[in-house]
């Protein structure tokens, strides 16, 4: 029985000369696959939609976005496996200058057109095969069960853990919740203090939390400010007022850094079956963590166990009114579901203010984390979700 074809590495070749780019086509499709673009705009369109590229060669000079455009995205993008790219530089010998510049940028190599094939292939499979052991590294690291700095389970065991539990539901009909527990003020503790000194502050808790849960609970690190607990037999009624004992909890305890006292609180969003209508592991979660983000946006320091709506920025006073045209339209009211809100966006409606967006954006997030996953488009949504959950005052 023949194996199934090796697949060749993919390489972006960006160039607005198509010479160069066929005559460096030519040089390499026997041990790498190629796609092509002709400028730097189009080439970082391709790596957003494109998983499968795994090293960029670029020309320095292009219309719409050159060469050091390019690399300045690559490098700053949220995205790591797009941030993470070698990047090689088509450069010219005599141009130092463009070349210390582009490798001030992040440029992982550079070639001149006349550089020779065998020299080029040996270039490229170095890149290619380092890109690959840091990928095989990162996933390792993923598929970790320890998450090292809190000595809580990472995400992906966290899951594994879920998934369980709402199997044996589905059996037996018992139910399951899960907690997702959010620092509040967080960003601004790790401005003030430093970013250790705010980590130091969620293994203590995460410390803490290992105390409070049952054995047969699992208790995770769930992104750089969250734990997550799931707690199988337990209701939604008995989560909440779990959770509601972990806040206090918080709100007692007296923490102190750098000799000063810090006031500490935390949301809780809560989730669970049969209750709330989660098919799998992700669902759960991503429920339990939108109620944590709107309790959040809400003021913090409180239990959310059903959605709730993302309140409306209130806008600063106006000093001196100005009087408003006797017909003057009444403002639209804020949409109450999403197939309104976007029935409305349809129709051109322009009057949607920047609260009514994030409270959009936050419910179609579950959709966009499905159509990511499904896609593999590797959208920012951890950004975008942070930004939605404290939208800018109007």
């Amino acid at each position: 029985m023949n194996s199934p074809p090796t697949k060749l590495p993919r390489i972006l070749i960006v160039d607005d000369s198509r010479i160069v780019r066929a005559t460096i086509i030519k040089r390499i499709r026997d041990r790498f696959e190629v796609r092509e673009e002709g400028d730097g705009e189009a080439a970082w369109q391709a790596l957003l939609v494109d998983p499968d590229i795994h090293l960029v060669i670029s020309d320095l000079s292009m219309p719409r976005l050159d060469g050091y455009g390019l690399l300045q995205r690559i490098r700053a993008s949220k995205v790591p496996r797009v941030r993470d790219l070698p990047v090689i530089m088509i450069s010219g010998d005599e141009d130092e200058s463009a070349r210390h510049r582009a490798k001030e940028l992040g440029a992982s190599d550079f070639i001149t057109k006349g550089t020779g094939t065998a020299e080029l292939l040996t270039r490229l499979d170095s890149l290619v095969s380092l890109a690959h052991t840091r990928e095989n590294l990162e996933e390792a690291r993923s598929q970790a069960a320890v998450d090292q700095p809190s000595g809580l389970l990472t995400p992906i065991v966290l899951e594994r853990q879920i998934t369980q539990a709402l199997s044996y539901h589905h059996r037996h009909g018992s139910a399951v919740s899960v907690l997702v527990i959010g620092f509040d003020g967080l960003d601004a503790l790790a401005a003030n203090f430093g970013n250790e000194t705010a980590e130091a502050l969620v293994v203590q808790f995460s410390k803490m939390m290992g105390g409070a849960v049952r054995k047969e609970d699992s208790l995770a690190r769930w992104g750089t400010s969250e734990v997550a607990v799931v707690t199988p037999g337990v209701d939604l009624i008995q989560a909440k007022n779990f959770s509601e004992r972990i806040r206090d909890a918080v709100i007692r305890a007296s923490i102190t850094l750098r000799g000063q006292a810090i006031k500490a609180s935390v949301t809780v969003g809560v989730a669970g079956v049969p209750d709330d209508d989660a098919g799998d592991a992700t669902a759960l979660l991503m429920c339990a963590k939108r109620r944590m983000t709107q309790g959040q946006a809400g003021g913090g320091n409180r239990v959310v166990s059903t959605d709730q709506a993302v309140p409306a920025a209130v806008p600063e006073p106006i000093p001196t009114p100005t009087p408003a045209p006797a017909l003057a339209p009444a403002p639209a009211p804020a949409p109450a579901r999403v197939d309104e809100a976007l029935a409305r966006i349809a129709s051109g409606d322009k009057t949607f203010k920047r609260s009514q967006l994030a409270r959009l954006g936050l419910w179609m997030l579950p959709l966009l984390r499905l159509i990511d996953k499904e896609f593999r488009l590797g959208l920012p949504l951890v950004e975008f979700e942070r930004r939605l959950a404290a939208p800018e005052d109007e």
